[in-house]
């Protein structure tokens, strides 16, 4: 490949994502974060990189094109934990036509979202339909963090999209070997995630009611993507893109 790939960061959070895809090899053009604690951090550890405030108010007007867009757009409305259950439909997750209105706008080749295992039973569907109306085939894969080396199961949904056909505005013809082709988790990955778990999920306990400076902290550290599975995920894609380049 000529170059390192480029990617902007929808509901970057403290930057999970941009953590892992930096360590796989990638460079961050941009990051759009709504949380001003959250904006706080990413600003300490990318203060090159443009940020903007608001996914409704960002596109092709003011974003660099970038190789891949990735996010975690919010789970709020999809996760078990939510009474309503809404989906994508709700006043959070609905966020996601946002994120695909920029995807529309900027035409990248690639797009990789995260979202709760839920969304499997929750708004799969519509998602993977959108990508498909914009030109996208996609692939995904629930992983949990664990199996990482975090102290919790932490499992997500994972989806690389990525445009069909070469001579548009940003395509390219459709991957032979993708993403996740040949790359799983095998027994022994998860096996070791148990042990991290039962190991080290105590060290993670509750906080008391007298630090309430830790809350963003912790709120953002429960939010975040975890960067172990972005990095694992980026050197996927590049494995596929080096395949690809090689055909």
């Amino acid at each position: 490949m000529s170059g390192a790939l480029t990617f902007g960061s929808l509901f970057a959070g403290i930057g999970g994502f941009d953590l892992g895809l930096e360590r796989a090899g990638m460079v961050c053009k941009w990051q759009v974060e709504i949380d001003p604690f959250c904006r706080a951090v990413l600003a300490k550890h990318w203060p090159a990189v443009k940020r903007y405030e608001d996914v409704r108010t960002v596109g092709a007007h003011n974003l660099e094109p970038v190789d891949i867009i990735c996010g975690g757009f919010p789970c709020q409305d999809i996760s078990s934990n939510n009474q309503y259950k809404r989906g994508l439909a709700g006043d959070k997750s609905n966020l996601f036509f946002e994120a695909i209105r920029v995807v529309g706008e900027l035409r990248p080749r690639i797009v990789l979202l995260e979202n709760v295992a839920d969304l499997l039973v929750r708004g799969m569907g519509r998602v993977l339909g959108e990508l498909a109306a914009r030109g996208f085939d996609a692939e995904w894969e629930s992983l949990p963090a664990a199996a990482f080396g975090l102290p919790q199961p932490r499992w997500r949904v994972f989806i690389v999209a990525y445009a069909r056909r070469r001579g548009c505005e940003a395509g390219y013809e459709r991957l032979e070997a993708g993403p996740f082709a040949g790359a799983r988790l095998d027994g022994d990955g998860l096996v070791a995630a148990e042990h991290a778990v039962s190991e080290g999920v105590a060290r993670f306990g509750g906080m008391d009611d007298g630090l309430p400076g830790w809350m963003d902290r912790v709120a953002a550290c429960g939010n975040s993507i975890s960067p172990p599975v972005a990095e694992w995920i980026g050197r996927r894609i590049l494995e596929a893109e080096a395949a690809h380049q090689e055909h």
